[in-house]
């Protein structure tokens, strides 16, 4: 698959072939929707928590006697039927994780390349760099390149005064090449790749 390279500038800057084996694959929706269950369950706190009856702090004295009220027979206030009381069967702390085959996650990275390249929503440029650290720059040339829902992945190694120009701009991602993952992916209408990116992919799945 042939892409055009271009500039920040919306100059063009040659061609550039990428993979099949990557980037031309048929995308199938089941593996990519299992990769992404995978990394949000693994992002989820698992924190919530209520007190159950025995970490209430109420008095464990019974509250009326046993026989002879015409009442249900209670013993302590912390129970859950009671305003007050402890929660049954409530929240703990927990980790959602669960294991999921590598290989399975680097096939679903392709197939989520492949989703992309079939959309025609990928990207290819020349070099993520910026002369200097200025958002209202970089969001007007974005602008003019008509990216306003975008990830950016770059090479190992991130331009810093891209980086921080991007940083306040709403719906805008920059990762470094090993950090691209299928959720970020997806969550974001284009994906442009930096030519280091790309060559970094094709080694890493070669």
């Amino acid at each position: 698959m042939d892409l055009t390279v271009t500039t920040l500038e919306g100059k063009d800057a040659g061609k550039i072939s990428l993979s099949d084996a990557i980037f031309g694959l048929d995308p199938r929706k089941d593996l990519i929707q299992r990769v992404v269950r995978w990394q949000l369950a693994k992002k989820q706190q698992g924190g919530h928590k209520t007190l159950s009856r025995s970490e209430i702090a109420r008095t464990g004295a019974k509250m009326f006697k046993q026989k002879g009220t015409g009442r249900a027979r209670h013993h302590a206030a912390s129970a859950p039927q009671f305003r007050g009381g402890g929660r049954a069967h409530g929240p703990v702390l927990r980790s959602h994780e669960h294991d999921l085959n590598k290989k399975l996650r680097v096939l679903g990275l392709r197939h989520a390349l492949s989703a992309k390249a079939q959309t025609s929503d990928i990207i290819v440029i020349d070099s993520l760099s910026s002369s200097e650290a200025k958002t209202k720059a970089l969001s007007g040339t974005l602008s003019k390149l008509g990216l306003t829902n975008v990830l950016f992945i770059g090479g190992a190694e991130l331009d810093q005064n891209f980086r921080l120009a991007a940083k306040n701009i709403p719906n805008v991602d920059v990762l470094p090449v090993q950090g691209i993952n299928v959720y970020d992916i997806l969550r974001r209408g284009k994906l442009v790749l930096s030519k280091d990116a790309v060559a970094a992919l094709e080694e890493r799945f070669k």
